[in-house]
């Protein structure tokens, strides 16, 4: 895979959100950052009130270009118990609508990959839902949004749970069946390093196994414990996973944006403060990682399975042990 590593970093817009200030207010703090040279709105929700081309406008403003757009489904009541798994027709017919606008708008302007979070869709109990009924219905929604712009790439972000206890995509390998079913060539996956440590996983392997079996199209980085979404600072619970991540990102060719999905908002940190500390971070990590995913001996060591060897490395040249 090659994309152009041109924008390069992009945060979550809605961290930047002040009282009674809408999204150019979010757009205009995050421009401040310096080092965020790209952005991804929420759709419908941060077009409310704005066009297009007033969008646009604002991230130019900023310095900022569009990456992509990522759908929010629960700005319709109706979604709740489901947006492509709803058990209504016409309800799910809506979603889809929505998506292919929301496609409309990303192609308008000018960005290249629609997120879909379909946090909505699952279950909390059982004998609630039908789940070959549930499971048919999403992989044929996928099929109808990758179909309206096939020239779009639109990548499924999986979640274990939240807001529904079960979502029906809650990992790799469940997400990796669901594309391969829909069969469409421009579908993918987004990676979101804190989902992927609350689903069990090793961020690397699952870079691997998604480019393996299908398409990375983004990388949410972020950091936390495992336990639920704690959207923290990137590489400061899991520094030598990070570094690994990014040791496979450079394999596999992934020069795509990343995605700071960070939650400064929720400990009260000051969230242009925290961007930069973000772009701080990773831009030491990934040094990091280019100098380790070159080294003889760790290669040697990964070959051997030495655990102990490799940690050692590992420590040396991200601690100084």
């Amino acid at each position: 895979m090659t994309r152009p590593n041109y924008p390069r970093y992009a945060a979550r817009l809605n961290a930047f959100r002040q009282p009674g200030e809408g999204i150019a207010g979010m757009i205009a703090a995050a421009g401040r950052v310096g080092g965020l040279d790209a952005a991804d709105l929420n759709y419908p929700d941060h077009f409310d009130g704005q066009t297009p081309e007033a969008l646009s406008g604002m991230l130019g403003r900023a310095g900022m270009a569009l990456n992509g757009l990522a759908m929010r489904y629960y700005t319709e009541p109706a979604f709740s118990i489901g947006a492509f798994t709803n058990p209504d027709r016409t309800v799910r017919q809506k979603a889809i609508d929505l998506t292919r606008k929301g496609i409309d708008a990303c192609r308008a302007m000018g960005g290249r990959v629609m997120t879909l979070w379909m946090g909505q869709d699952g279950f909390d109990y059982a004998f609630q839902g039908d789940y070959a009924r549930m499971w048919d219905d999403t992989v044929a929604a996928l099929q109808a949004v990758a179909d309206h712009d096939p020239q779009m790439d639109v990548a499924v972000e999986y979640k274990p749970n939240e807001p529904r206890a079960h979502a029906l995509m809650p990992d790799a390998g469940t997400t990796l069946l669901g594309l391969r079913e829909a069969d469409r060539p421009n579908l993918g996956v987004t990676l979101d390093f804190a989902h992927v440590l609350y689903a069990d996983e090793m961020p690397a392997h699952t870079a691997h196994l998604i480019a393996r079996h299908s398409r990375l199209l983004g990388v949410h980085l972020n950091d936390g414990y495992g336990k639920r979404d704690d959207g923290l600072m990137a590489g400061t619970v899991h520094p030598v996973a990070t570094v690994e991540l990014f040791v496979e990102l450079g394999r596999i060719g992934y020069d795509g944006v990343i995605y700071f999905d960070t939650f400064p908002d929720h400990g009260g940190l000051d969230p242009v403060e925290e961007a930069r500390t973000n772009i701080a971070l990773v831009e030491r990590l990934r040094t990091l990682a280019g100098r380790i995913g070159d080294l003889p001996d760790l290669r040697a060591a990964i070959d051997r399975q030495d655990a102990a060897a490799s940690q050692r490395i590992v420590a040396r040249e991200v601690f100084g042990a």
